[in-house]
């Protein structure tokens, strides 16, 4: 049985109440929407907090599924929609101690920064200097592999939205790292 399949399944099961099919559903994928969420929220208790919110919405929504998508692109659109009204109250509360912390200081400069930390950080750094927009968008294509189509799904934007944001992603991206001493751009 594939895992779409496979998760079309426990989706079924979830909506006539099987717990036992809920929580094998939220050990297939509570890793991947904790990091999606993670990346967009940047606050490891909010993160946590909003991955708790999908699957409870998971487990009431089950029934309404309708098989457009894979299973994985329904609980990544719960969850970016999650993370935007997360961010939204967040951006209505202030700037925190702990997002403060997580701000790029300008100080080093590209050299020093290349000498610090490894190309994987260097890169981790890169991407979130990218607006929010562009940030989940590269997220979803590189590091969850979904498609435009899917990508379009989960953020509520067509699909030459997703593209638009995508060619400059990469493009801004490829310039960051090459400001970080990052010979090669977008590989």
């Amino acid at each position: 049985m594939t895992d779409a399949r496979m998760d079309r399944d426990l989706l079924a099961r979830i909506a006539g109440q099987d717990r036992a099919a809920m929580q094998a559903l939220f050990a297939r994928h509570n890793v991947r929407v904790y990091r999606f969420i993670l990346r967009r929220v940047r606050n490891d208790a909010v993160a946590e907090e909003l991955v708790n919110e999908v699957f409870l919405d998971v487990w009431r929504q089950a029934g309404r599924y309708e098989g457009r998508s894979a299973v994985s692109t329904w609980m990544l659109a719960i969850a970016h929609n999650k993370a935007v009204s997360a961010l939204r109250k967040r951006t209505e509360d202030g700037l925190d101690d702990e997002t403060a912390d997580t701000l790029i200081d300008a100080e080093d400069d590209p050299e020093v920064a290349a000498q610090k930390q490894s190309k994987a950080t260097i890169m981790r750094q890169c991407i979130d200097r990218l607006s929010d927009e562009h940030r989940e968008v590269i997220d979803l294509v590189y590091y969850h592999e979904k498609s435009v189509r899917e990508v379009a799904e989960i953020a509520g934007i067509p699909e030459a939205t997703v593209k638009t944001r995508m060619f400059y992603a990469r493009k801004q991206l490829s310039e960051l790292l090459q400001d970080a001493g990052v010979d090669r751009g977008w590989p």
